[in-house]
């Protein structure tokens, strides 16, 4: 059997000292292979957030050790890090976080900018993005002229074009109505089937968790549950 793509070792994470300390994550243990489709749910303050934010190299263990694909995390400098999201992380978060004055096309080239990615060749893999997602011919509209689930598929397509291994979504479906969640929900759903995209998900909804294939539940810093869902992709 491979290796992890993700791997928490005992992993804590500690805030404050003293009778102001806060233990967000208590030697918690956790793997996630290539190709899972994985919801992660918990109350505030049980360690999900914290637990995603280390997964994205936004926050770093005080304990424990992360490593993905196989790389202890801890070990990399500031700048390799920021490589490490750049070239195999893909976000998605609930408020969409799309440029008001800058047109759908625009908004997905931007991580391209960043990788300095040829002009011509960012507008190519901005267009297979958006059209993936469903968008093609949408890609000069702004964010003020589409839907709600249209600018969450403009921003899942932002995160599709620099070619990720892992989609980090976080609350995807949060300021959406049911037939938007749902409707987004599949699509998260054909991207982990026919593009082997290893997508971790975090949600407060049982119903958006139950189209994932496996369920991790988080309280008090460690995992209460982890479980196959019986619902994913078919």
């Amino acid at each position: 059997m491979t290796a992890p793509l993700i791997e928490f070792r005992k992993v804590a994470r500690l805030y404050g000292s003293g009778e102001a300390e806060v233990r967000a994550l208590n030697g918690v243990d956790l793997a996630i292979r290539r190709g899972e489709f994985v919801a992660i749910m918990g109350p505030s303050g049980s360690g999900k957030s914290t637990a995603m934010n280390i997964i994205g190299c936004l926050d770093r263990p005080t304990g424990g050790q992360y490593l993905f694909d196989g790389t202890p995390v801890e070990d990399l400098s500031a700048d390799s890090r920021a490589l490490l999201r750049r070239h195999y992380l893909g976000f998605v978060f609930q408020g969409f976080n799309l440029l008001a004055r800058t047109s759908a096309l625009e908004n997905v080239e931007l991580p391209l900018i960043y990788k300095g990615m040829p002009r011509a060749q960012r507008v190519e893999k901005a267009r297979a993005a958006l059209a993936k997602v469903g968008l093609e011919g949408r890609e000069g509209h702004h964010p003020s002229q589409l839907s709600g689930g249209q600018q969450q598929r403009v921003a899942i397509a932002r995160a599709l074009a620099s070619d990720p291994m892992v989609i980090l979504a976080d609350e995807p479906t949060g300021n959406l109505d049911t037939q938007r969640s749902h409707e987004i929900m599949g699509l998260l759903q054909q991207l982990n089937r026919d593009e082997g995209i290893t997508i971790v998900m975090v949600t407060h909804e049982a119903d958006i968790a139950a189209h994932a294939r496996r369920l991790v539940v988080f309280t008090d810093g460690r995992i209460l549950r982890d479980e196959p869902t019986g619902g994913g992709p078919a």
